[in-house]
């Protein structure tokens, strides 16, 4: 990519590298192993039109956060849109959308990064975490 001097590299973090669940901490470490390794990168792309930008998704209804919501809603004998209400409430109160975000969702942001409309974004964390990071940067 730096001889072409166009290129894009995208990894997919976690807002969990920027907000340490308690219960994750092994997971939060390698997330925030992520942004070094991305901000370290960006860097080595000085001048060029290849960026380097890390995505920071939050609570997702991805495959395995579904199977979660889905059997916890099937043990606790309420539906999964009642089980989600209430993860928000009790497990993830900081969330504005008070939701999962869907997976179109994160890849939108990807869909972005990984555009030309992107060029001046390098070396960046981009949230699309629903709010659930307590920052205004």
């Amino acid at each position: 990519m730096l001889a072409n001097g166009w290129g894009r590299v995208l990894i997919i973090s976690s807002e969990s590298a920027l907000q340490i669940p308690t219960e994750m901490i092994h997971y939060s470490t390698t997330k925030t192993a992520q942004l070094a390794v991305s901000r370290g990168l960006a860097e080595l792309t000085t001048g060029t039109d290849v960026t380097v930008n890390t995505a920071l998704p939050g609570p997702t209804f991805s495959e395995g956060m579904g199977d979660f919501i889905t059997s916890m809603a099937a043990r606790s004998n309420v539906s999964v849109a009642e089980m989600e209400k209430d993860f928000f409430k009790n497990a993830c109160p900081t969330s504005i959308i008070k939701r999962l975000a869907t997976t179109q969702e994160v890849a939108n942001l990807v869909a972005y990064l990984a555009s030309p409309l992107a060029l001046a974004t390098n070396g960046a964390a981009i949230r699309v975490d629903g709010g659930v990071s307590k920052t205004i940067a």
